[in-house]
């Protein structure tokens, strides 16, 4: 199982429509496992670096990770992410986890 980890700088009032779109993939590509999301919680001051939401989508294999990476509802709602982060591409962290 593949683990793929998003955190975002994300301008208010975005988030939820963004996460809805994502959430709604699982109906749309086969093997994906789960998908969460939400508010940074951290209590350390500054820690977070701004990134305020994080998002994970767990998929049952590199195979669906990577027919999602090339998906074009993918892409449209990653660009979505992108318009809608601080500093576009620098207001997103993405980290894939094996598990």
């Amino acid at each position: 199982m593949i683990r793929h980890l998003v955190l975002l700088n994300v301008n208010p009032g975005v988030e939820q429509a963004l996460f809805a779109a994502l959430e709604g993939l699982k109906s749309w590509l086969e093997g994906i496992v789960d998908f969460h999301s939400g508010p940074n919680v951290c209590v350390e001051p500054g820690m977070d670096k701004g990134f305020i939401n994080a998002f994970w989508i767990d998929f049952a294999s590199a195979h669906v990770r990577d027919a999602y990476l090339v998906d074009q509802e993918h892409r449209l709602i990653g660009g979505r992410i992108v318009s809608s982060t601080v500093g576009g591409t620098g207001g997103v962290i993405v980290v894939g986890i094996g598990i």
